[in-house]
């Protein structure tokens, strides 16, 4: 179990004074901090093709990288190198625990937790984040610079690593075991091994107006929305057919504007997209498959987890509908059961006491076997 120290801060003083805003090093942030996972572990995930990872090394003053699956890390020698893996809380449950003292930033705005090993003198040089981190150092250490949001240059150092130019650092600090490091979107940092370390950064991003108009539009078309085309009864004749003129173009934006201005559009929009997984789910189908008594034998006996990289969200407005989204897909149950969506959503782990109010309605349990029985929830 992972309890997050904030020194003097409460989280609410945190998104106050930190969040967005500037970096912040919290000492000893996890006390007494054990690595939930280790080298040759992280090294066993960076082998599976399925898996996201990079190696990052320096040879010769020049900066190379190279993407996974990877075999072997023999050619490397033992220093000025670094690997680096996704989503490991899609694979790694012990490690994925660490993502939930942060759960007070709401889920949608989660990324991954990332995890990387470094040798002595392992990094990935000076660049520029453009979201949300926590760096929690673990086993070693790290020397950890940090310069102040600005206008500065960034440059290809490979044709894998974008870098930014020397800064003046604002942070200038050696990380502990425990301790962590907050930096918010569009700070330049780099930070250097200097010993063999290992690192855990739990990431919060949110997603370019281009991206989601992108995804908008995919949607659209996925649904069959947004056939209607322009109408204009009204037009006037036009004396200048090469002109696009202010009435027109006000009609082209109130078209697109019935679209976005949409709250049931949107809402169903937002609630697949933020909740489609960013990377491989390591789903499992259970065999055989679970009835609806197994369901509640077995979790009368351990909890239920949700898989690793599972997202899971309701609106406010619609929650009390019995409406919600689990991996990119709207979900409808009973008006009555709102509360157990709820408890779907916020929870990582369920327990019998939790869904005791529950056990006695066939679509509640159903459903939670359905889930199970699809590797989205587990035992």
């Amino acid at each position: 179990m992972f309890n997050l120290n904030l020194g003097n801060l409460t989280p609410e003083q945190f998104l106050t004074e930190y969040w967005q805003k500037k970096p912040h090093i919290f000492r000893q942030g996890f006390k007494n901090f054990e690595d939930p996972i280790s080298p040759d572990e992280l090294a066993g995930l960076a082998s599976d093709e399925m898996v996201e990872s990079r190696l990052v090394w320096q040879k010769d003053d020049q900066w190379n990288a190279a993407f996974g699956p990877f075999e072997s890390y023999d050619h490397l020698g033992e220093k000025d190198w670094s690997l680096i893996v996704q989503a490991v809380d899609y694979w790694a449950p012990e490690a994925a625990a660490m993502i939930e003292p942060f759960r007070f930033i709401p889920n949608w705005r989660l990324d991954d937790l990332m995890v990387s090993f470094a040798s002595e003198g392992g990094s990935v040089g000076p660049h520029i984040d453009h979201y949300d981190v926590f760096i929690c150092q673990g086993s070693g250490k790290r020397h950890w610079r940090v310069g102040d949001r600005g206008d500065l240059k960034e440059y290809a150092a490979h044709e894998a690593l974008l870098h930014v130019e020397p800064f003046e650092a604002i942070i200038d600090e050696i990380l502990q075991p425990g301790d962590i490091l907050y930096i918010p979107p569009g700070f330049p940092h780099e930070g250097i091994g200097l010993e063999p370390s290992m690192s855990f950064s739990v990431g919060f991003r949110t997603n370019s107006a281009t991206d989601m108009m992108s995804g908008l539009a995919d949607f659209m078309i996925d649904k069959e929305l947004g056939k209607q085309l322009i109408e204009d009864p009204d037009r006037d004749i036009s004396v200048t057919p090469g002109v696009i003129n202010d009435r027109d173009l006000a009609r082209i934006t109130q078209h697109l504007q019935t679209v976005i201005g949409n709250k049931k559009i949107m809402t169903h929009f937002a609630g697949c997209y933020f909740t489609t997984a960013k990377h491989e789910l390591d789903i499992e189908i259970p065999e055989p498959l679970f009835k609806t008594n197994d369901t509640i034998n077995a979790i009368s006996d351990q909890p239920l987890s949700r898989l690793g990289g599972l997202r899971c969200s309701y609106f406010e407005e619609s929650v009390d509908d019995g409406i919600f989204y689990i991996n990119g897909e709207q979900y409808n149950l009973s008006a009555s059961l709102s509360a157990a969506i709820k408890l779907l959503c916020n929870q990582q782990q369920i327990e019998l006491s939790d869904i005791s109010d529950w056990t006695d309605n066939d679509e509640f349990m159903n459903f939670i076997t359905r889930m199970i029985n699809e590797g989205y929830w587990y035992f």
